[in-house]
């Protein structure tokens, strides 16, 4: 079990401290400004950080969607390098989970690099979160030391808050796979233009799947996306 306490950063001296943090883990000053993380908040907003006691090693943010979506956005999420491994990921989500319950929330959205293998497993196999649209270059160039000299393509997922888990597909339903690099983040500092062929490689094939009527199910961690 993990001993990190989340709570709500309602005063502006942990908004600043949580940008901070963010700043620290993305290794860009302005990965999510100060004054938007405040405004999100002051608006009723989700907007937490991560605690190991008093220091703060996180923070997260998630804003509503459509008011006839019953939805929330979870825009942003890290933790300091140094505290990944402690089970933060399902716990944050839980604590999401319950929050968006309590306000009503039936399901919360976000995106994630598809050719990040723990994103994925964690996403579609352990939450059971369902893909439901594949975004070409979502966010434009991005600067930042993680994503810095690829596209910004991503998967977004739901994730159906009162039901249960989406399963993995039998294999027998199984129709394709799509294979992901190892180490993309390694990949990009170490060779760009393998980087940027996989991503070429994956968003053709996912989207050429996806277009035939086949949908991500899953993924399997020897490292490739399941389509049924």
């Amino acid at each position: 079990m993990s001993d990190i306490d989340i709570r709500p950063l309602d005063t502006v001296d942990a908004i600043h401290v949580a940008a901070g943090v963010l700043d620290r883990v993305w290794g860009e000053k302005g990965t999510m400004p100060a004054n938007i993380l405040r405004a999100l908040e002051h608006a009723g907003n989700y907007v937490v950080g991560l605690y190991d006691g008093e220091a703060m090693i996180g923070a997260s943010a998630a804003f509503f969607g459509p008011p006839a979506a019953r939805s929330m956005h979870s825009h942003i999420t890290g933790v300091l390098p140094g505290h990944q491994g402690r089970g933060l990921g399902r716990q944050l989500k839980n604590h999401q989970r319950d929050w968006a319950l309590e306000r009503g929330v039936g399901h919360i959205t976000w995106t994630f690099d598809p050719l990040i293998p723990r994103n994925a497993h964690f996403n579609l196999a352990v939450l059971g979160a369902r893909v439901t649209d594949y975004l070409v270059n979502q966010y434009g160039e991005m600067d930042d030391d993680v994503n810095r000299g690829d596209e910004s393509d991503r998967l977004l997922v739901s994730w159906a808050l009162a039901e249960p888990p989406a399963p993995t597909p039998t294999d027998a339903a199984i129709s394709a796979v799509v294979a992901v690099p190892d180490d993309i983040e390694g990949l990009r500092r170490t060779d760009p233009t393998a980087a940027a062929d996989w991503r070429v490689r994956v968003r053709e094939e996912v989207r050429g799947h996806l277009a035939s009527g086949r949908r991500i199910g899953g993924f399997d961690r020897r490292g490739y996306l399941i389509l049924s």
